[in-house]
């Protein structure tokens, strides 16, 4: 049984589709700058969703949204445009800045393993579409003109909140009414804003010229590809609060009914255990992380060892880690890769199980990678390197490019050779004291010893 968090319902939930064909709309990047790791893991936790599905089964259509326009420096509809201010600081027109950015992402999400979804659209392709889910808006009441834009009235729709369970009379009460005095209330929302003569990005309407409100694109381009109703909506934590309720709100109005069965977000990654921001000086991006020695298949592990409901707190140490362990998770499948031998189908059939369970729990990758650990811990076998092929159109760690060991070429002199010997016979007898003593004499001698399957490797420290 396949089960999702929902955090409409705040409970796992068995997930039943709606037809032959999952339908799923993931928020895409807004495309102004490289996308950091942060944003990644939430991507990464889309994939990992998306896999699973196809694991089971499922046929799949997927939509995610390449915003290049119309998302303001503040989710309370305030400041400029994203693209055009990047434009001007990098002395390029916004859409070449969108085109560059947008390359960038899809490249990284190569590097990743990452599946692209069946659908990419563009905001800036979808103009009109905006347009007309704005004018049914305003038709039905629940939009109404000022002299900046059109706003959501959300007085017009009493089940606001019910995403991220805020108490919307406090919020009104809290919030600042001067941030904007042509709002009826604070909360309310743009859907459409009206430019000023000198913004780059605008597009003629029944207000005169002006560009779309963020939200309003997912609603228009979900309600396109994937109809008025769909399985899943996906993204970051970050858009339960504004982005997420505000689409709720404008496509359930127009629609007459929840337009979304099951809501799934990623938690938040963080730096040396506080907040990832670009304003921070924080941030890095996957080049970045391979100019310093990692691959994108170490960060892709790193992500994998936490669940994506967890907050993951992203240290180099740990990325260090991560890339040892990664290592040494492809020489041991190459050790089963080549080995001559099978494990009997029935024990292949009970590790497969245990697999499929763990990911079925809410994408339990965590526990499903320590399923894969404990299966290489049986001697080699080529059917367990087999079966791991096959996790791994979930996991998606390129468990093909399993390689042997590195061979040390340091020349090891008879007599720590010896101690290496001597050591590696107490282990046999399981004398864990001599072990450790001799590990430390090895130490000493200026040599590290890590222990393998079938032996040991000195390395020179």
């Amino acid at each position: 049984m396949l089960k999702f968090y929902n955090t409409l319902s705040r409970q796992k939930e068995e997930f039943v589709p709606i037809g032959n064909k999952v339908t799923m709309y993931s928020c895409g990047p807004t495309v102004y700058n490289y996308a950091h790791i942060g944003n990644m893991r939430s991507y990464i936790f889309m994939d990992i969703l998306r896999r699973t599905l196809l694991y089971n089964g499922y046929k799949l259509k997927g939509v995610m949204n390449i915003t290049d326009v119309g998302h303001l420096l503040s989710d309370a509809d305030e400041g400029e445009d994203k693209l055009e201010k990047a434009g001007r600081e990098q002395n390029k027109s916004p859409f070449e800045i969108a085109e560059f950015y947008t390359n960038a992402f899809f490249a990284d999400l190569k590097k990743l393993n990452i599946q692209k979804p069946e659908l990419t659209p563009k905001a800036t392709d979808h103009i009109q579409d905006m347009i007309n889910y704005v004018l049914a808006l305003q038709e039905k009441g629940y939009a109404y003109e000022t002299d900046d834009g059109i706003y959501f009235d959300i007085s017009k729709f009493p089940e606001y909140g019910k995403l991220s369970r805020l108490n919307l009379d406090d919020q009104i009460a809290g919030a600042r009414v001067e941030v904007n005095s042509f709002k009826r209330h604070p909360a309310d929302f743009a859907l459409w804003k009206k430019a000023p003569k000198n913004h780059i990005m605008q597009w003629e309407s029944p207000w005169g010229m002006g560009y779309p409100g963020w939200h309003i694109e997912c609603s228009a381009m979900s309600k396109k590809y994937l109809g008025k109703v769909f399985d899943i909506h996906t993204g970051g934590v970050d858009h339960i609060p504004v982005h997420h309720e505000n689409e709720i709100a404008q496509s359930e109005s127009l629609e007459g009914c929840k337009t979304v069965n099951y809501w799934l977000h990623g938690e938040f990654m963080l730096v040396d255990g506080g907040k990832m921001s670009k304003s921070l000086g924080n941030t890095y991006t996957i080049s970045q992380l391979e100019e310093m020695g990692y691959s994108a298949m170490d960060f892709r592990y790193f992500c994998l060892n936490a669940h994506y409901r967890k907050k993951l707190n992203f240290t180099f140490e740990g990325l260090k880690a991560a890339q040892t362990a990664y290592k040494r998770l492809l020489e041991s499948l190459y050790e089963h890769k080549i080995s001559p031998l099978d494990t009997p189908d029935t024990e292949i059939q009970e590790i497969k199980q245990k697999f499929l369970d763990a990911i079925n729990d809410d994408l339990n990758l965590p526990l499903a990678l320590g399923i894969v650990w404990t299966a290489l811990k049986n001697p080699p076998s080529h059917s367990i390197y087999e079966m791991c092929l096959d996790f791994d159109k979930v996991i998606a760690l390129s468990f093909d490019k399993a390689a042997p060991a590195e061979k040390n070429d340091v020349e090891i002199d008879e007599e720590t050779r010896a101690i290496a010997e001597r050591r590696f016979e107490a282990r046999k007898n399981k004398d864990w004291k001599l072990s450790d003593e001799l590990r430390e004499e090895l130490k000493q001698r200026g040599y590290a010893v890590e222990d393998r399957k079938d032996g040991y490797e000195l390395k020179k420290i």
